[in-house]
């Protein structure tokens, strides 16, 4: 398909933002996907471009949160082979369910977390590296992963407060522990859409660029300002993917 000069410019700022916002708080795709469908990227190709370009992304927020020691290849190893298996399977499953089954019931999963967030500030700003059970790690890994390859949006709010509330990191580590694994499910569903052949490369390589430059800033924010920082803007993306839920869905 034919694509303006405009178009690239303006994919490049959307996939900054999305990159930056997905490096902090997730919920990068609640930018880049509409700007793709705003431009007139056919859906399925909007989809497949935004998994393309979500890679740099969440690749340079797992590089620079290892590189700062917000997490270790140690701390996740159980959670990596269950995440690839859960996104295969939510990948697989999107041909067979209706993704509109489960869209219902998100608001209402996403304004719990919201609330949690809101008000839970103890926990959200203190602490417990002694909680690594492997088996929490297999649960949030399948249920997240196959989530991810089946629906996607509120994918890292759910990873960030679900490694809180179950492993008790705080917000700061939880995000780092994250990236990872979106990084894994991301790729994994990506695989897909590469088979299928619903990638537009120029458009993805243009806003990889975005999107590397946006997560090395936000990533860069999150090191050096923590919990304050991160803890408004993970409730006001949380709370910016209810109302698209609710009153955008397409």
């Amino acid at each position: 398909m034919e694509i303006h000069y405009g178009t690239y410019i303006i994919a490049l700022f959307g996939a900054f933002c999305g990159g930056l916002i997905d490096s902090i708080a997730g919920g990068g795709g609640l930018i880049t996907v509409p700007v793709l469908l705003a431009l007139g990227i056919p859906p399925h190709l909007a989809l497949g471009t935004n998994k393309f370009q979500a890679l740099f992304g969440s690749l340079t927020s797992s590089a620079r949160y290892r590189f700062k020691g917000l997490y270790t290849f140690k701390e996740v190893r159980w959670g990596i082979p269950f995440t690839i298996l859960g996104a295969l399977l939510g990948t697989y499953s999107v041909n067979i369910i209706d993704p509109d089954i489960l869209e219902r019931f998100l608001p209402f999963l996403l304004g719990a977390i919201f609330l949690y967030t809101l008000l839970a500030k103890k926990q959200l700003n203190t602490e417990n590296t002694s909680n690594d059970k492997y088996y929490k790690w297999i649960i949030i890994g399948l249920i997240l992963g196959f989530y991810d390859g089946f629906l996607g949006p509120g994918t890292g709010s759910f990873w960030a407060i679900g490694l809180v509330i179950l492993m008790g990191f705080d917000l700061k580590k939880s995000t780092g522990l994250t990236k990872p694994m979106n990084f894994l499910s991301n790729i994994t569903s990506f695989i897909v859409f590469l088979i299928l052949g619903k990638v537009l490369w120029l458009l993805g390589i243009i806003m990889a660029i975005g999107a590397f430059c946006g997560a090395w800033t936000g990533t860069h924010l999150v090191v050096k300002k923590g919990v304050k920082f991160i803890r408004p803007l993970f409730l006001i993306v949380v709370g910016a993917t209810i109302l698209k839920l609710i009153f955008f869905r397409s």
